[in-house]
């Protein structure tokens, strides 16, 4: 494979091979041992190291935002009509509802489910009902729906339900299933997050310890996640966020200083361009984020990303290019692949930086 075959746009091939099967502690490997791969965007230069070294790599004055949403067993086995589906609780609406995906059991893992009606009633464990009520806005390439706007019928504590009932989502890369606590970072305190916010996982007690003595501040935000979009590559949609006072302190102060914010995964820059203005400054903010991160609209506060390796043509890889250009990005994503790097939740971590390599 060649530069040129995956510019543009940037599709690759993901050979079976290179997808994370199983957390890293299950390979052998304690949860900060996992590979990373630094590229710098000023030259295109690319290092191959582990995780823990990680603050090496970093300066006094970076500040590392990192994302307390904590995961949730948000699969939960229903009936409908007789069939046994799985549905996933993508996001918690203030109004009571929810949104949800529908998918059906295959020989391996699950799949979208297409064939779905609004108005369809789904029967949960411990018999309370979801009905389906409208398509919500996203939409697969195809037309067809694969997000519902969904109503139940119970007004209880959702959590000790989802705890009792549900399991953590789970696509079919993935061998088996594996308790919650694989599926949680060390910044875990706020739940609500569908999927795990995976850039963090391979943050230990040591590699904090670390940052510490280096003088890398954390600053954190909450993002909930949704549910991915590995077969559609579909645009983000709105997810629930909260920029404290405190970490909006913590990036101007880092900012005026010369420090450079670090965010860690997409959530992290999702959050952190939701309230900043167009000069970098961020302000405190909540709410319901819609901002779509594209080369076009660019980034206002992050300087670096720390992150996963996202599948081909997914929406997380337009927000890279804002950040990096799509000649660095291409030239990354070729390093991972000839390097035989990790996709996914349980794979390997990509630190996108900038400037050159001997600047660092």
């Amino acid at each position: 494979m060649t530069l040129a075959a995956i510019l543009p746009p940037l599709a690759f091939d993901l050979p079976t091979a290179l997808e994370a099967r199983e957390p890293p502690e299950a390979r052998g490997l304690a949860r900060d041992e996992v590979r990373l791969l630094v590229s710098y965007s000023g030259d295109n230069a690319v290092t191959h190291t582990r995780f823990t070294q990680l603050p090496d790599l970093l300066r006094r004055g970076d500040v590392l935002v990192v994302n307390q949403s904590a995961t949730v067993n948000a699969a939960l086995p229903v009936m409908r009509n007789g069939a046994r589906l799985i549905l996933h609780l993508s996001q918690r609406l203030p109004n009571h509802e929810w949104v949800v995906e529908l998918r059906q059991y295959a020989e391996r893992g699950t799949l979208p489910f297409r064939s779905a009606s609004a108005g369809d009633v789904l029967v949960l464990p411990n018999d309370p009902r979801v009905t389906l009520i409208a398509p919500y806005s996203t939409q697969s390439t195809a037309g067809e729906t694969r997000l519902w706007l969904a109503s139940p019928s119970f007004r209880g504590d959702l959590d000790a339900y989802l705890d009792r009932f549900g399991s953590p989502i789970r696509y079919g890369y993935v061998d088996r299933e594996w308790p919650l606590a694989y599926y949680q970072t060390v910044f875990a305190r706020v739940p609500g997050s569908a999927e795990m916010p995976s850039a963090g996982r391979p943050f230990s007690a040591r590699v904090l310890e670390r940052l510490e003595a280096r003088g890398v501040s954390i600053a954190p935000i909450v993002l909930h996640t949704g549910v991915s979009s590995l077969e559609e590559h579909e645009p983000p949609y709105a997810e629930y966020y909260r920029v404290g006072a405190s970490t909006a302190r913590a990036v101007n102060d880092a900012r005026s200083r010369g420090g450079r914010v670090i965010a860690v995964g997409t959530t992290a820059v999702r959050a952190l361009e939701s309230v900043a203005d167009v000069d970098g400054v961020v302000r405190e903010g909540s709410g319901w984020t819609e901002l779509i991160v594209t080369p076009e609209r660019g980034l206002a506060v992050v300087d670096a990303l720390l992150t996963g390796f996202h599948e081909p043509r997914a929406s997380h890889l337009s927000m890279l290019e804002a950040l990096a250009g799509r000649e660095h990005l291409a030239s990354a994503y070729l390093a991972a692949l000839a390097g035989k790097y990790l996709w996914h939740e349980f794979g390997d971590l990509h630190l996108l930086m900038p400037g050159r390599r001997m600047e660092s």
